[in-house]
């Protein structure tokens, strides 16, 4: 597999970005780098990986996201790869909008499987195309910022700069 991969520096470390075939394979944290290349070969076997610039428009979609276009990242195709229940976690997850969380008792409910929210925790950490499906959207229970790959300061500072509201809107502000 032959795959585009781009740098967007952003306020909270490098974003790495692998395309190809007009979809995103995969996109993490360039201090992740390891995690990216480990996802794509778990996938594909061999992969190279080709340094190009924008590939596909989409490091601009990111950039604008980044200064405030909330839904540039909305429509972007991704190639996730994962079992039929992370591809369907993962759908879940692109439907909350930006600003907005919903706990993983609420995405499991949704996926009409109320008990599930630990398999939801699971799916959602396993994420290989994290911002485009938004998993820092998923919070805890009672409001709490759980669990995020790319560590919970990314996870606050993206909630923050999406303007989240409710309980982890409400929380972001007390810490």
């Amino acid at each position: 597999m032959d795959l585009s991969l781009d740098e967007v520096e952003s306020p909270v470390g490098v974003i790495l970005l692998a395309a190809g075939g007009g979809a995103i394979h995969a996109l993490d944290f360039a201090d992740h780098a390891q995690r990216l290349r480990g996802s794509l070969e778990a996938r594909y076997g061999a992969v190279a990986l080709h340094g190009a610039a924008d590939p596909g428009g989409f490091s601009s979609r990111m950039k604008a996201y980044l200064c405030g276009d909330l839904a540039a990242l909305s429509d972007i195709p991704v190639e996730p790869g994962g079992t039929a229940f992370q591809r369907r976690v993962w759908a879940e997850v692109r439907r909350i909008p930006p600003g907005a969380t919903r706990a993983y008792g609420e995405v499991a409910a949704s996926l009409g499987q109320p008990s599930a929210s630990r398999a939801v925790g699971l799916a959602n950490g396993r994420n290989p195309v994290c911002l485009i499906i938004p998993c820092h959207r998923v919070i805890g229970a009672g409001g709490e910022l759980t669990g995020y790959a790319g560590g919970l300061e990314r996870k606050r500072w993206l909630l923050a700069h999406e303007g989240a509201s409710g309980e982890a809107g409400e929380r972001l502000l007390r810490l």
